[in-house]
């Protein structure tokens, strides 16, 4: 892998923005990814099937599944079924995991610090980059609450961009992520533009429990 030798520490990417690397160990990570493929069998052929969005704006290259709300379209909103579908729950350990890494992201960043011991994310997105996959600027705006957003990686490294809160323009923030790696912003860049321009295919490691591609985890609080 491109980064899994150099040094990597935690860091305060800029205010609002907080990067833990190495942070799910590999069978925490392996752990998660069997729990979401149980999730997505449960749901197959229904509604709620892991697919790839579509969008106003057309349709998305990633694979989408939900946990606590589904994230709708035309017009946005999140809801708690479709078509009589209930959404599978996030479960209490994943709202755990969500919630403890807060708590190391805000003892870095006075901005997250409010959210501390405030946290409690109610659903979660899991996107899914099958190789050549890639998700392109946008704002995370949805949300009714100024919770932070708390994204866990898993798979592919992948490049993770962020940037400013009026438009999708430089100056942009570029973070490598590895497997296992947290990024969370809120504060000053919770509505900031953030997108994921590359995955490096072949580079996940042996037990993460993927073959090829890419898991990205966001965790959010609606209210």
């Amino acid at each position: 892998m491109l980064f899994a030798e150099l040094p990597r520490e935690n860091s305060l990417v800029t205010a609002g923005v907080v990067h833990l690397p190495n942070w799910l160990e590999l069978g925490g990570q392996r752990t998660v990814v069997e729990e979401f493929r149980e999730t997505a069998r449960s749901v197959a052929g229904t509604p709620l099937a892991m697919r790839r969005p579509q969008l106003q704006s057309g349709q998305m290259s990633m694979h989408m599944l939900h946990l606590g709300r589904f994230w709708q379209a035309n017009p946005y909103r999140y809801v708690d079924s479709v078509d009589g579908h209930p959404v599978p729950p996030l479960p209490a350990h994943l709202t755990d995991l969500a919630k403890r890494a807060m708590r190391d992201a805000a003892a870095m960043d006075p901005d997250l610090a409010p959210w501390a011991d405030t946290y409690r994310p109610d659903m979660a997105l899991i996107n899914y980059y099958s190789p050549g996959a890639k998700m392109g600027m946008h704002q995370d705006a949805n949300e009714n609450s100024p919770a932070p957003i708390v994204s866990l990686s898993i798979g592919d490294e992948a490049l993770f961009r962020i940037g400013g809160t009026e438009n999708r323009n430089k100056p942009w923030n570029d973070v490598a992520l590895l497997s296992g790696d947290v990024i969370i912003f809120g504060g000053p860049k919770r509505l900031a533009f953030h997108g994921v321009p590359t995955v490096r295919e072949g580079t996940l490691p042996a037990g993460c429990g993927l073959k090829e591609g890419r898991i990205n985890v966001t965790f959010r609080q609606l209210s």
